[in-house]
């Protein structure tokens, strides 16, 4: 048997990723990028794009008049639990790491031209690119970020006992019109649209390993059959509760409990590394819990839903 404790554990770090959907031949499709094999977090797992919050990010005379939300309207969207210069710096983190690691742009430009597009997405493909590269863009070019085109999805914390922790907003947005996803070959080395379903069986077939929020998320979007529908709940959506999963560590692997697991509270979760094969659930089946068998995050009873 083997049994969660929490102990000491590493100060999160700020984070954001956007959830980028779009529908292609009357099916919804979400982009994924693998993290790149040497990574230190996730190494080798399909996630959205996204990444830690830069403290160019926190510029926020800059970029408070480089977006398409008042600092009122900014406020409503994306709080009430963040302060206005919290919400922005998450929001142009979101931006930033869209762009960075699949090229695509969340802002807009009348007098840009689609080379001008092209440009800019390449631009972030130097290996001397530098840190405020990003924040110098929006200072020198007439861009503003549209911020109008994000949505609240899910505010998610690293388990405690993980080396790395993570504070990071999800956000969703629309696949923007005439861009094109491509990965950075640095942290991300392969890019790809997948209906979350299939994104869902790739993982369990090994072919499209995914990361626990990942797993959780695509769940969740397996419920929408197109992007209006997904539109209509992501515009009243709120950040909701935070999700903190607790980590059982195992002789081989672990197991992510999730908040909504029925002994998420108690102060130990017995856990019997013998009874997890025959526990592992079909694609689409609600789950609570994730198992970590051979490099592979797979859903697990008992049973239960989240949306």
């Amino acid at each position: 048997m083997s049994n969660a404790s929490d102990t000491d554990s590493p100060e999160t770090t700020a984070a954001a990723t956007v959830i980028l959907v779009r529908e292609q031949a009357d099916t919804l499709q979400v982009y994924l990028l693998k993290r790149s094999p040497k990574s230190a977090f996730m190494a080798g797992n399909f996630v959205f794009p996204g990444g830690t919050v830069d403290d160019n990010d926190r510029r926020f005379t800059l970029f408070s008049n480089r977006c398409d939300l008042t600092p009122a309207d900014l406020a409503n969207r994306f709080g009430p639990d963040l302060s206005f210069e919290e919400a922005l710096t998450f929001c142009v983190a979101a931006v930033r790491e869209t762009l960075e690691e699949a090229g695509i742009f969340l802002a807009k430009n009348n007098d840009a031209s689609t080379a001008e597009l092209e440009h800019i997405s390449n631009l972030r493909l130097g290996a001397d690119l530098a840190p405020d590269w990003f924040a110098n863009l929006m200072e020198n070019e007439p861009w503003s970020l549209s911020l109008s085109t994000l949505y609240c999805w899910n505010h998610w914390i690293t388990p405690v006992l993980m080396r790395r922790r993570f504070d990071t907003r999800f956000f969703l947005a629309a696949m923007p019109a005439g861009q094109t996803c491509r990965p950075d070959a640095r942290e991300t080395v392969q890019g790809l649209w997948v209906n979350p379903m299939q994104g869902l069986a790739g993982n369990l077939t090994g072919d499209i390993p995914l990361s626990p929020p990942t797993l959780v998320t695509l769940h969740q979007l397996s419920k929408y059959r197109n992007l209006a529908e997904l539109h209509s709940v992501a515009a009243g959506r709120s950040w909701g509760q935070s999700i903190m999963p607790r980590l059982v560590p195992l002789e081989q692997g672990a197991v992510i409990v999730e908040p909504w697991d029925p002994q998420y509270h108690q102060s130990d979760i017995d856990i019997d590394p013998e009874d997890l094969p025959s526990s592992v659930l079909p694609v689409g089946a609600s789950f609570s819990r994730i198992w970590l068998d051979q490099d592979i995050w797979k859903p697990i009873g008992p049973s239960s839903d989240f949306s």
